[in-house]
């Protein structure tokens, strides 16, 4: 019955051991010589075969098993070395293949033959194998060394979009094999540098073991004994070395090897052939040569044979050229007339950055670039401190830009812009006098600070000012954080939410069950987008879900429930705004316009909004901006204190005109905190 490849594949593993095994014990028990023709031919075979898969490998990783088959061979080289060296001492005969080698390949003269032996070892032990080592060991360190390297840049691909969970695997997994490869390679050149080693004093030992079997044990005289076993030692040795010699030799193909699509033979073909001008110019300095007195018929005839390498070269080019242009052409047509080509024009993305050609090596890794990886600390940092997975950010040149602009986009509408000096310094005063500092003016874009973009020259003497220094990628970093963190709110989706809820459930399955029982996704959507609206954070899933599962069933008001949270969060929304003596100086509402606020709220199908005067407002917002003002002049953080449901809707009307305005309501004051009001917004009108 035929047995399955699979089970084959299955006893694999019992083969190789079998085979490890056995090479261990040809060292201890003799081998007839009929045997040892038929190892020493699998030798040889085995050789060419590894030697063949070099050439024809596109890429180290795809003989990953080399430095293993390495060690197995050069162990049965010197097991063979073992068992041809015990019958040539014994009966003065090993074989056929040795025989052959001694007569045949150096005709009988031994002389030859030690000088061909000689040669082949130092070809392969200083040439072959120690280039092949000091390959092996600088590719080692340098794949370790550029490790990290290759791991920033998978993440960055993958935060950038442009490769998937699965992808990144992949290529970390690659990454950790080849450093694997390279330092086995490092250690397994040893190997075969010892053999090589080894070889010389096996056959010294060999040629002095057989002159005393052949004249003690045997009875020949001197120059019998030694023609007759220095012919058989060096073709012993002929038949190691040059299967050696094909190992070493496949070494050095494999760890001088750069990755590729195709294989060594292909890409000599079309590198070396690449260039007709090549081509002519070399058969141009043969003709020379010949001219000069070298021998002209070969050079003459390599010239030749340039010159029609380099016609076909040139006549293939212009031909591949066409090929492609039309094939290009073809294609584009092709895809322009697919309909899922349109489609693709239908997405927009969550976010997107656009840079200026002049602001593209900011994202270039080659040239020093790390946007990229700026941007996946910022969202560790978002999701670190609110709790909100921000989505992928998609980075892109737009040649519509200025060369020095970027614009930062939410669901493919602007939302923020700046410039940026790549090559500079933004320097922000501190206070002191700092006009003399050379510069451009500018300004800070994620704060509006008055700065300057001054040279990478200056850079010391403004930090000895006291001013703040940072480099461009730093400032478009902090910007495009702040927006990220103001904007928190109109990026979160449903999806997100969907996975908000997926981790909170392994921690308190029951609190998301029965939030949803009453709560639907858009609901709880709006309820997170309101607390994110006032830098809120989110982090605190099971807090959230808790209080909304207490509270759903009595009201699906979206206002009322993000105020409920917000009193279930109020050490948290707190705890920045409180002083180290555990106080919170506050502003309070005139107690008259506070219930007028009361009695306008109106409900509507966006939300509740203020059926207020637009005097009374107007004045409002104008007598609150005042005591905003002297609060931050005294140095207190711009808080107001009022009621729940007058909090939510102060703090819409007023976000625009001041958005650095905090409002709380009464149900957010923890016990432990001292509250002192500083100050009383009225207004005339609202009586």
């Amino acid at each position: 019955m035929a047995i399955s490849t699979s089970r084959k594949l299955g006893n694999a593993d019992i083969f190789a051991a079998f085979g490890i095994v056995s090479i261990i014990v040809m060292m201890v028990i003799p081998l007839p010589p009929m045997l040892l023709d038929v190892l020493l031919t699998l030798n040889i075979t085995g050789s060419v075969l590894v030697l063949m898969l070099a050439v024809f490998t596109k890429d180290p990783l795809d003989f990953s098993v080399l430095p293993s088959l390495l060690l197995t061979m050069t162990l049965f080289r010197l097991s063979l070395n073992i068992s041809t060296t015990r019958l040539v001492l014994l009966d003065g005969y090993a074989g056929e293949v040795i025989q052959q080698f001694g007569q045949f390949v150096i005709r009988g003269n031994a002389v030859v033959g030690f000088v061909v032996f000689i040669i082949l070892v130092v070809v392969q032990f200083i040439v072959i194998t120690k280039g092949s080592e000091r390959v092996s060991e600088v590719a080692a360190r340098f794949t370790l060394d550029a490790m990290p390297g290759k791991q920033m840049s998978i993440d960055a691909d993958l935060n950038a979009g442009l490769i998937n969970e699965q992808d990144a695997r992949e290529r970390r997994k690659k990454i950790q094999q080849e450093a694997d490869f390279y330092g086995a390679m490092d250690g397994s050149s040893k190997f075969v540098k010892g053999d090589a080693i080894a070889a010389i004093i096996i056959l010294f030992i060999n040629i002095v073991g057989g002159f005393i079997a052949g004249v003690a044990m045997r009875g020949m005289d001197i120059m019998e004994a030694l023609h007759t076993y220095t012919l058989l030692t060096i073709g012993d040795g002929l038949v190691s070395q040059i299967p050696a010699l094909l190992v070493s030799t496949a070494t050095g193909l494999v760890v001088t090897r750069a990755a590729s699509d195709t294989n060594l033979g292909q890409d000599l073909s079309t590198q070396l052939f690449s260039s007709a001008k090549a081509l002519f110019i070399t058969a141009g300095v043969l003709v020379v040569l010949a001219l000069l007195g070298l021998p002209k018929i070969p050079m003459l005839l390599v010239a030749l044979a340039l010159v029609v390498a380099g016609l076909i070269t040139q006549r293939t080019t212009k031909v591949s050229a066409v090929q492609e242009t039309a094939a290009a052409r073809e294609t584009e047509i092709e895809e322009s007339k697919k309909p899922e080509n349109v489609l693709n024009f239908l997405h927009v993305d969550h976010m997107e950055l656009e840079l200026g050609y002049a602001l593209i090596a900011l994202v270039d890794a080659q040239q020093g670039g790390d946007l990229l990886d700026r941007i996946v600390l910022i969202r560790r940092q978002v999701a670190s401190e609110f709790g909100f997975i921000v989505p992928v950010i998609r980075v892109r040149d737009n040649m519509n830009l200025q060369p020095n602009q970027y614009v930062i986009k939410i669901r493919g509408a602007e939302v923020a812009a700046g410039e940026l000096l790549a090559d500079h310094y933004m320097s922000m005063s501190s206070g002191f006098e700092d006009d003399k500092l050379p510069g451009i003016p500018t300004k800070e874009p994620a704060f509006g600070l008055d700065a300057k973009w001054i040279s990478s020259v200056y850079r010391e003497q403004a930090e000895l000012s006291g001013c703040t220094v940072v480099d461009a990628p730093t400032v478009l970093a902090t910007h495009l954080t702040e927006v990220i963190k103001s904007n928190a709110w109109e990026i979160i989706s449903r999806q997100d939410v969907k996975t908000l809820i997926e981790n909170a459930k392994e921690h308190a399955p029951a609190a998301v069950e029965e939030a949803l029982e009453n709560l639907s996704l858009g609901q709880l959507q709006k309820i997170l987008s309101n607390l994110l609206r006032e830098r809120v954070s989110i982090r605190d899933m099971v807090t959230i879900l808790e209080t909304l599962a207490d509270y759903a069933g009595n009201t699906k008001d979206v206002d009322r429930l993000t105020e409920h949270v917000r009193q279930a969060l109020a050490r948290q929304i707190l705890q920045p705004l409180v002083a180290k003596d555990r106080s919170l100086s506050v502003l309070t509402l005139d107690p008259n316009i506070e219930q007028k606020i009361l009695d306008s709220i109106q409900p509507s199908d966006y939300g509740t909004y203020l059926n207020l005067d637009p005097r009374v407002l107007q004045e409002l917002i104008q007598n609150l901006a005042k005591e905003v003002e002297k609060m931050m002049l005294k140095g207190y953080n711009p808080v107001i204190v009022c009621a729940p449901l007058v909090r939510i809707n102060l703090k819409r009307v007023t976000e625009r005109q001041i958005p650095q305005l905090i409002a709380l309501s009464y149900n957010e004051l923890v016990q432990g905190v001292q509250v002192q009001a500083v100050g009383m917004v009225v207004a005339e009108n609202a009586g």
